[in-house]
């Protein structure tokens, strides 16, 4: 890539952590979604950002395409294009963005798997034995009881749960703070993993969650704990942290029916990233539908 094209790259990082407080996690997304727009450039010898124009822009999203990118993907690669030329913009390195009003083909919405209410209760009901269960158990009960995010999970301290008031204060996405319930069992499972933790936990370590050398717990050991607790209990699925969030999620939408409620209690910034779970409660209330009401059954076809 050309040094000059690098150099306002690498700008537009700093500015993503310092100015607007992006985690590591989305500025590296960032990285990976304008390595494909650097590579398009380079392909096309260019030297300066203002050298790109609306016809060439437009074929960025044709070049994704061809290369097997789904629809979704490409929307997302345009997306940080476009954020990043309104940078260029506000820095008055450009005159006008060639990514405005470009968008990516649609593609199919797959909805989130979910446990249901049976294999979410036995999933946090494991067998107690050792200090790492206690964990274990405290972080599956917490994932299911607030809907938190694995790295939020992880970047919990001690002092972000009040355990009078049984709530668990999050930084979320944005650095934005959430202040969110905590239900008994969860409070339970966290109480008993704080005695255990005592014991486990480096001096002066102030994360909730802790290895069994004592450090906080890395987002891959606690993706990997709870693959091992599903296959434990017996569930008959690929169970991840994420998924337990998508439980909790279309769980509360099924019995509040509060869409806004959700939102605010999993820190989605746009309603419309929530509303995926409204089809994932249609579903539940299709199949009682159908299992209930006299005229919803069909009639079995007769054998030829």
């Amino acid at each position: 890539m050309r040094e000059p094209l690098q150099i306002d790259i690498n700008e537009f990082f700093i500015h993503l952590v310092s100015e607007r407080g992006l985690s590591e996690n989305t500025v590296k997304a960032y990285q990976r979604d304008l390595e494909s727009l650097t590579e398009f450039c380079d392909k096309l010898n260019i030297t300066q950002w203002s050298d790109i124009d609306f016809h060439m822009a437009r074929g960025f999203p044709s070049k994704l395409h061809q290369s097997g990118r789904s629809g979704r993907s490409i929307q997302r690669t345009l997306s940080a294009a476009r954020t990043f030329f309104r940078y260029l913009g506000r820095e008055e390195r450009i005159d006008k963005n060639p990514f405005d009003g470009l968008r990516a083909p649609k593609s199919h919405k797959r909805l989130p798997v979910t446990l249901n209410t049976d294999e979410a209760v036995s999933l946090v009901n494991v067998e107690t034995n050792e200090p790492i269960d206690f964990r274990d158990r405290a972080c599956v009960e917490l994932f299911y009881s607030s809907g938190l995010r694995v790295s939020e999970l992880v970047a919990l301290n001690i002092d972000s749960i009040d355990l009078t008031e049984a709530i668990a204060i999050v930084v979320g996405k944005g650095n934005k703070t959430r202040h969110l319930p905590v239900g008994a069992q969860a409070l339970e499972a966290i109480k008993k993993w704080l005695i255990y933790r005592e014991h486990l936990a480096h001096p002066h370590e102030k994360s909730l969650f802790v290895s069994a050398r004592g450090k906080r717990l890395a987002v891959r050991s606690i993706q990997k704990r709870i693959e091992l607790l599903s296959l434990r209990q017996g569930l008959n699925k690929h169970v991840s942290p994420h998924m337990l969030r998508h439980s909790f999620a279309s769980h509360m939408l099924e019995s509040s029916g509060n869409l806004r409620a959700v939102q605010e209690l999993l820190g989605h910034a746009d309603i419309s990233t929530t509303q995926i779970y409204t089809h994932l409660d249609y579903q539940h209330l299709a199949a009682v539908y159908d299992r209930s009401h006299p005229r919803a059954k069909r009639a079995k076809k007769k054998p030829k």
